[in-house]
C-alpha cells in the first residue's frame, strides 16, 4: 500500500458508500410479479461488521428506495439514507450530526452520481468495474468488482492501514 494512501486511511472514522454497483453487482433483477430483487455478498457484510466492531461507522447513501436495502442495512447495523439525490449534502448533514470531519470519511462509488460526494471526502474508493472516470478519480481501485467483495477488500484495507485488522478478526478466530 502506498504511504500516502495509508496515511489517509489512518484517519478514517466513517466508511460511506453507494449501494447499487458497490454493494450489489449493479444489475436490476425483477421477479415475475414485478418486484425488484437485490443480491448482497455476505463477505462484504462481515467486513462492515468488523469495521463497526472497532468503532468505524458504516453509512449507505442510495439514490433509490428499496425495502431489501433497508432490511440488509438494519441487519448489519449500518446507517442508511435512501432516495438521496444530493449525496454530498446528505453526507455533510450526517457528519455534522456525528461531529466528524469529511476528511475522516472514505467513500466508495461506481458512477457519475457519486462524483460530487467523492470530491468532499478524505479517501475516494472505487470497485474495479466502476466507470472509467470514477476509477481515474479514486485513490484506490479494488481488485474485486461491486457486489462481489469490493466492499470487503476496502474494509480490510482500512483496518490494515489502521493496524486493527487482527483486532477486527479476533472475535472470529478460535482461541482469541
Amino acid at each position: 500500500m502506498e504511504e500516502s494512501l495509508r496515511c489517509k486511511l489512518t484517519a478514517v472514522q466513517v466508511f460511506a458508500m453507494d449501494v447499487d454497483g458497490v454493494l450489489t453487482d449493479g444489475g436490476l433483477y425483477f421477479g415475475s410479479d414485478g418486484s425488484e430483487l437485490k443480491r448482497f455478498y455476505v463477505h462484504d457484510g462481515l467486513g462492515l461488521v468488523m469495521l463497526q466492531q472497532v468503532g468505524i461507522r458504516a453509512l449507505w447513501l442510495s439514490g433509490r428506495q428499496h425495502e431489501g436495502v433497508r432490511a440488509r442495512a438494519s441487519e448489519l447495523g449500518v446507517y442508511l439514507v435512501q432516495g438521496v439525490h444530493d449525496k454530498s449534502g446528505v453526507l455533510r448533514d450526517v457528519l455534522r450530526e456525528w461531529g466528524i470531519d469529511s476528511g475522516q470519511v472514505a467513500y466508495m462509488g461506481d458512477d457519475w452520481n457519486d462524483y460530487e460526494v467523492m470530491r468532499v471526502v478524505g479517501v475516494r474508493l472505487a470497485p474495479c468495474d466502476a466507470t472509467e472516470r470514477i476509477k481515474r478519480f479514486a485513490d484506490y481501485v479494488t481488485n474485486r468488482p461491486g457486489g462481489h467483495g469490493a466492499v470487503r477488500e476496502a474494509c480490510e484495507l482500512i483496518l490494515e492501514a489502521q493496524g486493527r485488522l487482527e483486532e477486527a478478526f479476533g472475535g472470529y478466530i478460535s482461541g482469541q
